[in-house]
């Protein structure tokens, strides 16, 4: 019997627990390091290949969301009976789900922003450079132009009479309403995408890399469940823009600067959220 409990013990000791489970497993992390902030202005990107192809694919991933999600769009407001299309639900599916395919596809060339919303919650952050950050804007913005040129260029009549997918705050509903619901919005998205992409939570858990695309394309799904009867879902204003730009009808531009102001506010706060409270980086250096 001392023989036996003796093996036990020696076998413990040998193959001790690997994998701590319950709490203990939330109190041991990887060894990590906070990077350092990005510069303000890095000029030397201007002179790297990496630099533009990032671009670009800022600018390719763009057109093919709004070109799928606005012929979506499209699909569904020409039809006179709900029914016979994919409705609403189907629209957020066409959002959210090209989402998630974009940010898996560009994540490792450029992040994957797709979004001028989230390019500046990153540039809050320090995530990016300055000029980084504004050559995104200006490629996402012109994908978005291009997508919703394309989108037209199918049935120019069709397209101008059904809306050409631009958002408007919807009649029942106030300009402050839109604004509200464009900040509440896209903190949600921009919240997800600081959490899904943590430096921090990939160092500890190595399949979180993997899976911050299907969160972040989720949380637009269900951002646009939400907000379509409002304002149509912008959060992104280089989609809000693309739209306004080839649609080009006066009541499209009337609510337009709710589709920037409520997106940048709404990943400022996201941004300042996840940074001071989440992660409590001001105050590192104090502990």
């Amino acid at each position: 019997m001392e023989g036996k409990e003796e093996d036990v013990r020696l076998g413990a000791n040998k193959f001790s627990e690997r994998q701590p489970i319950g709490t203990a497993a939330q109190s041991q992390e990887k060894d990590y390091k906070e990077p350092p902030p990005a510069p303000l202005f890095e000029l030397s990107e201007f002179s790297s290949w990496s630099f533009y192809r990032a671009g670009i694919a800022e600018f390719m991933a763009t057109f093919l969301f709004l070109y799928i999600t606005i012929l979506t769009v499209m699909g569904v407001v020409k039809s006179s009976t709900k029914c016979s299309t994919v409705g609403i639900q189907g629209i957020a599916w066409a959002f959210g789900g090209m989402i998630f395919a974009l940010v898996y596809c560009t994540a490792g060339i450029s992040g994957g922003h797709i979004n001028p919303a989230v390019t500046f919650g990153l540039l809050l952050a320090r995530k990016l450079s300055l000029n980084r950050a504004l050559f995104y804007m200006v490629m996402q913005c012109l994908g978005a132009i291009c997508g919703a040129g394309v989108v037209k260029g199918f049935q120019k009549g069709l397209y101008q009479s059904n809306g050409g997918g631009a958002n408007v705050v919807a009649a029942g509903y106030t300009k402050g309403d839109g604004l509200g619901a464009e900040i509440v919005g896209t903190f949600i998205l921009v919240y997800t995408v600081f959490s899904a992409t943590d430096a921090k939570r990939n160092a500890r858990d190595s399949h979180v890399p993997i899976l911050a695309p299907l969160p972040i394309g989720f949380a637009v799904f269900l951002v646009h469940l939400a907000t379509i009867p409002i304002t149509g879902t912008g959060i992104n204003p280089a989609r809000s823009l693309g739209a306004a730009i080839i649609y080009n009808k006066g009541h499209a531009w009337d609510d337009h600067w709710i589709f920037w102001v409520g997106p940048f506010i709404g990943a400022a706060l996201a941004a300042l959220y996840h940074q001071v409270v989440i992660r409590a980086i001001p105050f590192k250096s104090r502990t």
